[in-house]
């Protein structure tokens, strides 16, 4: 088989700081976590062939981004809000294909950098939200 139905998916929020995880509602994409690593490089007079050389440096474990049918009387809608004002760092989790064999779970520390509304005349209302990971996050096989 050559991919696999990303439908179903979820986002998780940690609820209560001690690893009780609720869904968000109406999620309708999800992207993420984008992982990238810096090149340093270490380029000398004499690398071999005049090509430049690099070293691993620093990893950044990226961001996550979801877009959702806002809604503002849902309560998950609200907790977002809530978690954009907040100073600590909050717990979330990916879920990919969920109550399958193939179950898998990011779950990261984060924090929103960015969270826009839509309120356009002939569509859905939207919210996108940006998370940004702080540290590494790590991929679990959960089913």
């Amino acid at each position: 088989m050559a991919g696999k139905d990303a439908f179903g998916t979820q986002f998780l929020r940690d609820t209560t700081g001690s690893g009780s995880f609720a869904v968000i509602a109406n999620v309708t994409d999800i992207s993420g976590p984008s992982r990238s690593r810096e090149a340093i490089e270490v380029t000398a007079h004499d690398s071999p062939n005049k090509y430049r050389e690099f070293i691993k440096g620093l990893k950044d474990g990226g961001e996550v981004e979801i877009t959702l049918n806002y809604d503002p009387t849902a309560t998950s809608h609200a907790a977002l809000d809530g978690d954009f004002e907040e100073d600590d760092l909050r717990d979330y989790q990916v879920v990919i294909l969920p109550n399958t064999a193939d179950e898998h779970t990011w779950e990261f520390a984060g924090l929103i950098t960015d969270m826009g509304d839509e309120y356009p005349t002939e569509d859905k209302m939207e919210r996108s939200v940006t998370f940004k990971i702080s540290g590494k996050p790590t991929l679990t096989a959960t089913g």
